[in-house]
C-alpha cells in the first residue's frame, strides 16, 4: 500500500505518487531568526522530519529543504534595537535554533537555504512576474496582481473579500488590489538592501521561499509543509507567484499543514503570558519528552501542552528506556520496526496510532519468555528510531534524568541498604517505610535478581 497524505490543496487524503521516484523533494517553511523558538515552531519542525524519515523508508532519495529567513522586519527591529546587524542577529538565532532542534531529535534538512543567499533569484523571479504581467511597479515597492492569477485563492477557498477581511492584508495606497502583495520593498539607508532595477530595497517575505525552492527542489516539488496559519496569506502567495512566474498548472503537488499549539486550552501569545520558548522547557525537561508530546497528537489536530502531558511522556519514557535497559537488543542485524507502527506513520502520519504501536510492542516484551526478549527489544528500538525516540543508552537516559534533579545518591544507597537491612530482619514496615520515604522524593525502588536499582520518577 502507498502512503497515504492528507492534501490541503483538494480536502482529501491521498496516495502519494512522487513526480520522479527517484528523486522526492520536500520544502517546509523554516524559523525567522529574530528571536528563539516557541513549541508552536518546534511542531512543524519535527512533523516534517519524521515525515522525512518515513519517505526516506520507500524512496531512494528525499531532497528535503528548510529555510532560513534571515531578513525580516523583525529581524532589522531586533537588530536595531540592540544596536547591532542584522547578521549577528541571525547568526545568534540560527545557532539557537539549531541547538534546540538537535536536542528535540530533529536531523538537519538535505538544505538549508537562506533568503540573503537568494537574493539574485529573488530577483529574477520578481523581473519574470513584471514580464509576463502579473507583478508592476509603484512608488518603489513591486506588488503581485492578484487579479492577474484566476486560481489566486484555491488553496484558502476564501473569496477575495475574506481573504482581505480576514488575514495580514496590507492596505496602501499605491496598490491596484487591496490583496495585492508585496514583492519587494524599498530599504531607507539605515535598513538592509540590495541594488534591484526598482533600486536599492529588500525582498517580501512570500517570494523568498518561492526562489529558494525553485533554486534547490526545482519549479514543481512533490510536497510543501507548514503550520496551519500558513495557508494563507503566505502559502498562497508562493502559489501565486511560483506558478506565473514558471507557467506552470502545479507549484507543490501535495500541501501539508499542522495545526496549532495551545497551552492549557488557550492560545500561546506575548499578551498573555504563555508562550513556551523551547530553550528554556529544555532546562527543565528533556528533549525526547517534548518530541513524544509533540507526536501525541495527530499533526493536523490542535495540541494542547501542558505539565501534565510532559510528566506522562517522561513516565512512559522512563518505562521503555527501563524495558531496554532491563532487556538488551543482542544483535548487530538491521531490524525493522514494527509492521503496526510502520503502517500507522505510513496512514497520513498518524503518530497516536504509532506511539500506540510501540506501546504495546513494549507490553508484548515486559510478558514475554527469556528467549524472545532480544528480538523484541531489538525491534523496539527500531520502531522508537522512526520516530524520533529511544536512541538514548538507557543508563544515559536515567543519568541525565538523575542529574536534573537535587540528589544526594550516597544517602539513596545507604536507605536502599537500610530497606535490605529490614527485609532481612522481616521488619516489612521499615521496609515499606524508606521505600515511601524515597518515593516521596521522587525516587522510584525496582527489585529484581541482581538486587535493587533505582530510577527518577517523572516530574
Amino acid at each position: 500500500m502507498s502512503i497515504q497524505i492528507y492534501n490541503t490543496l483538494t480536502r482529501r487524503k491521498e496516495a502519494f505518487e512522487p513526480l520522479d521516484p527517484e528523486r522526492v523533494t520536500l520544502y517546509a517553511c523554516g524559523p525567522t531568526v529574530y528571536n528563539y523558538a516557541h513549541i508552536g515552531n518546534a511542531r512543524p519542525a519535527v512533523i516534517f522530519d519524521l515525515l522525512r524519515q518515513v519517505l526516506e523508508r520507500r524512496y531512494p532519495q528525499v531532497v528535503y529543504a528548510r529555510n532560513i529567513t534571515d531578513v525580516d522586519d523583525k529581524i532589522n527591529q531586533s537588530a536595531a534595537d540592540q544596536g547591532v546587524s542584522i547578521d549577528v542577529i541571525s547568526k545568534r538565532y540560527t545557532e539557537a535554533y539549531h541547538e534546540d532542534m538537535d536536542a528535540l531529535g530533529v536531523q538537519r534538512p538535505t538544505v538549508e537555504p537562506r533568503a540573503t543567499d537568494h537574493i539574485d533569484g529573488i530577483i529574477a523571479m520578481i523581473e519574470r512576474l513584471i514580464d509576463g504581467g502579473h507583478a508592476y511597479e509603484a512608488e518603489g515597492h513591486v506588488l503581485f496582481d492578484v487579479e492577474s492569477f484566476a486560481d489566486y485563492g484555491q488553496l484558502s477557498r476564501r473569496d477575495m473579500r475574506e481573504m482581505i477581511a480576514g488575514a495580514r492584508v496590507e492596505v496602501a495606497p499605491f496598490k491596484r488590489n487591496p490583496a495585492d502583495f508585496v514583492l519587494w520593498k524599498p530599504s531607507s539607508e539605515d535598513q538592509p538592501g540590495w541594488d534591484s532595477p526598482w533600486g536599492r530595497g529588500r525582498p517580501g517575505w512570500h517570494i523568498e521561499c518561492s526562489a529558494m525552492s525553485a533554486a534547490h527542489l526545482g519549479e514543481v516539488i512533490d510536497i510543501h509543509g507548514g503550520g496551519q496559519d500558513l495557508i494563507f496569506p503566505h502559502h498562497e502567495n508562493e502559489i501565486a507567484q511560483s506558478r506565473c512566474a514558471h507557467g506552470s498548472e502545479r507549484f507543490a503537488r501535495y500541501w501539508m499543514h499542522n495545526g496549532f499549539v495551545t497551552v492549557e486550552k488557550r492560545k500561546m501569545s506575548k499578551s498573555l503570558g504563555n508562550t513556551l520558548i523551547v530553550h528554556e522547557l529544555l532546562k527543565q525537561w528533556p528533549g525526547e519528552a517534548l518530541r513524544y508530546v509533540l507526536l501525541s497528537a495527530h499533526y493536523r489536530q490542535p495540541l494542547d501542552w501542558s505539565d501534565a502531558v510532559l510528566e506522562q511522556a517522561v513516565t512512559t519514557l522512563d518505562r521503555l528506556y527501563g524495558l531496554l535497559r532491563d532487556h538488551p537488543a543482542k544483535t548487530a542485524a538491521k531490524v525493522e520496526p514494527d509492521p503496526d507502527v510502520v503502517a500507522a506513520l505510513e496512514d497520513d502520519l498518524n503518530t497516536p496510532t504509532a506511539l500506540a504501536a510501540l506501546n504495546g510492542l513494549a507490553r508484548e516484551l515486559a510478558r514475554a519468555e527469556e528467549a524472545r526478549r532480544p528480538a523484541l527489544a531489538a525491534r523496539l528500538r527500531a520502531s522508537g528510531a522512526l520516530l524520533g525516540l529511544l536512541q538514548a543508552v538507557p543508563d544515559a537516559w536515567f543519568a541525565q534524568r538523575q542529574a536534573d534533579t537535587d540528589i544526594d545518591e550516597a544517602e539513596i544507597q545507604r536507605l536502599i541498604e537500610a530497606r535490605k537491612q529490614a527485609r532481612e530482619n522481616r521488619d516489612f514496615a521499615e521496609a515499606d517505610r524508606i521505600r515511601d520515604q524515597l518515593a516521596d522524593q521522587g525516587i522510584l525502588l525496582k527489585d529484581g535478581p541482581e538486587g535493587t536499582s533505582w530510577e527518577v520518577a517523572s516530574r
